[in-house]
């Protein structure tokens, strides 16, 4: 096929290569997920069941939302229970997740401020379909006035649930939680050679997309080495450059005040990666199976990558938000009460199973969803990063 009978992302991804040359493999998965037109993510792929392409710990069901709520009291009594107690969901796609949390009415629920930061427009319109959104002042007005005294916000208000397609640009108290967000942000890729590094980047040849290989800038082979440090990275081995990931790190870095920040994410050491090879930590996934190869049909499969762990710890020690917790999901639940919850669960379905009814069923479903959250060969092997900032930031 040629290039005039292409559409849509595509062509205009071969048009930017005709004009340009070869792309970043970061600006490819950019235009895949996220154009505005064409992106994986804003065309409305992503999590859930029916009709979508997988499954993330929120869609599993109702519980992994408890269980973040129990985190967040946590956190508001570490605190000395702010109020307002802003929660920042970023990647919050249909608001799965902030339903969960809202619906399970924590202690901190009066003082929460709880905000989906989501960039395609249709998931969040789908959002309203499970929340009540009000306009962001109202949930963080407070916060914006930047001259002359501020007014105390009235206490006792939440829950506050808002939407926005980027992180707020306010300093906040509260929390930063993001469930598989990393491994969705546009990486560079990498090859170590004798002499230091090549980039694989995105080139275009006749109906398809190809990878062609060229000596990396002095900014990315110096990012490179910054991944690298301290790893065995033998001659041919490849790297993820998450540079994306940095700048968002450090965005929040900006925006919390005082509180954590919660990553789940697929994460493993730069020595680890270089073993394992690019083709097992960088992936496609499509209607709940594993995708093609990550340049076939941009805009049609989700491109996700793991990130590499001293890289991030780099980042984060270097914005003022170290990492207080590095553990799987299924040790960070276990801690934060998820056994007691589908104890809880168990006795719920034993009063109500005669009746047969909804509250007595979902109790019973909390064993099970448990089973998927903590199983070491699925959900529960993602990993658990707590970012800590004690201060004023």
């Amino acid at each position: 096929m040629g290039t005039g009978a292409l559409m849509g992302l595509e062509a205009r991804l071969r048009e930017r290569i005709h004009r340009e040359g070869p792309i970043s493999f970061a600006d490819f998965q950019e235009a895949a997920l996220y154009d505005p037109e064409d992106g994986f993510f804003t065309r409305g792929g992503g999590a859930g069941r029916a009709g979508r392409d997988f499954v993330t710990s929120p869609e599993v069901g109702s519980l992994f939302g408890m269980v973040i709520a129990r985190a967040l009291d946590d956190v508001w009594h570490r605190l000395d229970r702010p109020d307002p107690f802003v929660v920042v969901e970023a990647g919050a796609g249909r608001g799965r997740l902030g339903a969960d949390v809202v619906r399970a009415a924590p202690a901190c629920v009066e003082a929460l401020r709880y905000v989906l930061v989501e960039r395609s427009a249709q998931l969040r319109d789908e959002q309203r379909e499970r929340l009540a959104l009000e306009p962001p002042d109202e949930a963080l007005g407070p916060f914006l006035v930047t001259e002359g005294e501020a007014p105390e916000p009235e206490p006792g208000q939440g829950p506050i649930v808002t939407a926005l397609d980027e992180l707020p640009a306010v300093r906040v108290t509260g929390v930063v939680v993001a469930n598989e967000l990393l491994d969705n942000l546009p990486v560079h890729l990498v090859e170590r050679t004798v002499d230091g590094w090549l980039e694989a980047r995105v080139d275009a040849d006749r109906d398809r997309f190809v990878e062609a290989l060229v000596l990396a800038s002095p900014l990315l082979a110096a990012e490179a080495d910054v991944v690298a440090e301290g790893a065995v990275v033998p001659v041919g081995a490849r790297l993820p450059v998450p540079v994306a990931a940095r700048e968002w790190l450090e965005r929040v870095g900006i925006l919390l005040r005082r509180g954590e920040v919660v990553l789940f994410d697929y994460v493993d050491t730069a020595s680890s990666l270089a073993a394992r090879g690019q083709g097992s930590w960088l992936r496609t996934y499509r209607s709940h199976q594993r995708g093609g190869d990550p340049l076939d049909r941009p805009g049609t499969q989700d491109i996700t990558c793991d990130v590499p762990l001293e890289y991030l710890r780099r980042i984060t020690d270097r914005v003022g938000l170290p990492i207080a917790e590095y553990v799987p999901q299924r040790e960070w639940m276990g801690r934060h009460g998820i056994a007691e919850l589908v104890a809880e669960g168990d006795a719920q379905w034993q009063q109500g199973a005669a009746r047969g009814d909804l509250a007595a069923l979902a109790g019973r479903s909390r064993g099970v969803e448990a089973a998927a959250l903590t199983d070491p060969g699925g959900l529960g092997a993602h990993r658990v990063l707590v970012l800590r900032r004690e201060g004023s930031g």
